[in-house]
């Protein structure tokens, strides 16, 4: 069973960072390609980032390339989104997911298995 656990969130000015962090309580987090989404207000969940099991590969959302880092400490069970330079466009519910033993990162929401209760980022200008 996996149990995903996001913190981090919080209000920061625009330009500002934030590091979101998503602790995996279950016992297969290593072998699980990992995700983090998002939901703003009024519209679809969408991709931020995905990173494949043992974190040699990554993908981003056009959005957020170049901002948004993606990693994980598998030792510690735990999945990062590091996020920089903060637009008011990135406020949203961010919802970290565990998917499926991948060699390539996941970038389909339907692929994950397990969600996390979200964490609220709120970027003010």
């Amino acid at each position: 069973q996996v149990q995903l656990v996001e913190s981090g969130g919080g209000l920061v000015q625009a330009g500002g960072s934030l590091r979101l962090s998503c602790a995996d309580s279950g016992r297969t987090f290593s072998r699980n390609g990992m995700g983090w989404f998002r939901q703003a207000p009024g519209k679809e969940r969408e991709f931020v980032a995905a990173i494949n099991w043992i974190g040699r590969s990554t993908v981003y959302a056009d959005a957020v390339k170049g901002r948004f880092t993606i990693s994980r400490d598998n030792a510690k069970n735990t999945l990062y989104l590091q996020m920089n330079s903060l637009k008011p466009e990135d406020t949203a519910l961010y919802y970290c997911a565990a998917g499926k033993l991948s060699l390539a990162p996941i970038r389909k929401a339907d692929d994950y298995d397990y969600w996390g209760q979200g964490t609220q980022v709120t970027v003010s200008t």
